[in-house]
């Protein structure tokens, strides 16, 4: 495992895990899986765990995992106030004091504020005191560095990267979104400022990796070098010495081995032009398929009326990226024919989804998009059939 250094001159692990998609059993986490994944990625040399408050699940399985295998003295832990939820100084203190109860420590490493979208935020945080109350839990050595994570774009990063002396933030960066939020510019001028940068969304929720087209595909395929998409996505993000840490959501103990090894042989400045060439390529035929933007982060969730907004919108994306009945079929599969239904034609237009969606998405206008390519009208008949004799 590689480090590079934060303000504080910690050494943080290049790869850093990701706590978001544990595997889950049945609506809980699979804690037995998680902790054996979570476990061989620390004694890899892994020590950053990021998780957050609305993760379901997520911060007392890590917790739990921690105090179990007596490591919290390894890793450093990071986690996030749900500030779109705060209404008062109060609230904070009590949001807090729960996510140390969820994660059973007392003090958190790297505390971000979670999804600032614009200034405008992190200006109603002030009125209601936070700068005050950062100052307090740091003197008391309950947050050891404060940070932000940030979904929005460029401008506004920079204007709330100068709003506050920040320890740290965390962005979403990877080589399709290079020139999109935060961005390579955002990166730089966080760097240049000396603050360490943790990049999540290195894969864009996997679509980098298991919904890449066929042609993107056959394009890193046939190049001398032989990786995965995967590698390259990471190479690509550590060639960057602005980066200090990926963070990946791994959920198989063969993901956390492959990424460990990555993390140990990448390095700053070693890709070619050639390299660069291969991913300009593959971007080119990503952006020739693909129909929604979404990286299945769940941030739009739960719909009100229980619709599946990731798994509808990947759906969507993979008729364009493999076969249309294929993407179909998975759609049936996992919403359309279970029976308490969630699928797009409950939609009711009301904008919650795309109030909380980090990547902006028009969501209502997409979902509509998707029913019409998703759903024909011999694939809704076929649904009421279903629904009418109750055939599950």
């Amino acid at each position: 495992m590689q480090y590079r250094q934060d303000r504080q001159g910690n050494q943080i692990s290049i790869l850093g895990y990701g706590c978001m998609r544990f595997t889950k059993k049945g609506s809980s986490i699979d804690l037995d899986k998680a902790e054996q994944e979570v476990m061989e990625a620390i004694q890899n040399g892994v020590n950053y765990l990021d998780t957050a408050y609305i993760y379901p699940g997520s911060e007392a399985a890590v917790g739990e995992i921690l105090a179990r295998n007596h490591c919290r003295e390894q890793v450093y832990l990071a986690t996030k106030l749900p500030q779109y939820l705060i209404k008062s100084k109060a609230a904070i203190e009590k949001y807090f004091n729960e996510q140390l109860g969820r994660l059973q420590t007392d003090y958190i490493d790297y505390y971000l504020m979670h999804m600032l979208t614009d200034i405008a935020a992190w200006e109603k945080l002030q009125r209601l005191g936070i700068e005050e109350w950062i100052a307090e839990k740091k003197k008391q050595g309950k947050i050891k560095n404060l940070g932000f994570s940030f979904h929005g774009n460029t401008d506004m990063f920079l204007k709330i990267l100068d709003a506050y002396d920040w320890d740290f933030c965390q962005i979403q960066y990877n080589y399709m979104d290079e020139h999109t939020q935060a961005g390579r510019r955002g990166l730089e001028a966080a760097a240049k400022k000396g603050i360490p940068v943790i990049i999540m969304e290195p894969l864009r929720g996997g679509k980098l990796v298991d919904l890449l087209p066929e042609r993107a595909k056959k394009i890193f395929d046939s190049y001398p070098k032989k990786r995965t998409p995967a590698e390259w996505a990471f190479r690509w993000l550590w060639d960057q010495p602005q980066v200090t840490c990926v963070l990946s959501g791994m959920n198989t103990l063969d993901m956390v081995r492959e990424n460990v090894r990555i993390a140990s042989e990448a390095l700053p400045g070693e890709l070619t032009e050639e390299d660069f060439a291969l991913l300009e390529q593959v971007k080119n035929e990503i952006n020739r398929n693909i129909k929604v933007g979404c990286t299945g982060c769940g941030y739009c969730m739960p719909c009100p009326k229980e619709i599946d907004i990731p798994t509808a919108f990947r759906c969507y994306n993979r008729m364009y990226t493999e076969k249309r009945s294929s993407a179909r079929h998975e759609y049936l599969q996992i919403v359309a024919l279970q029976r308490n239904m969630g699928d797009i034609s409950k939609c009711i237009r009301c904008g919650k989804c795309e109030s909380h969606c980090p990547q902006h998405i028009e969501i209502r206008g997409k979902l509509q998009e998707a029913k019409k390519a998703l759903l024909p009208l011999h694939y809704r008949l076929g649904i009421k059939l279903v629904r009418l004799f109750k055939f599950w």
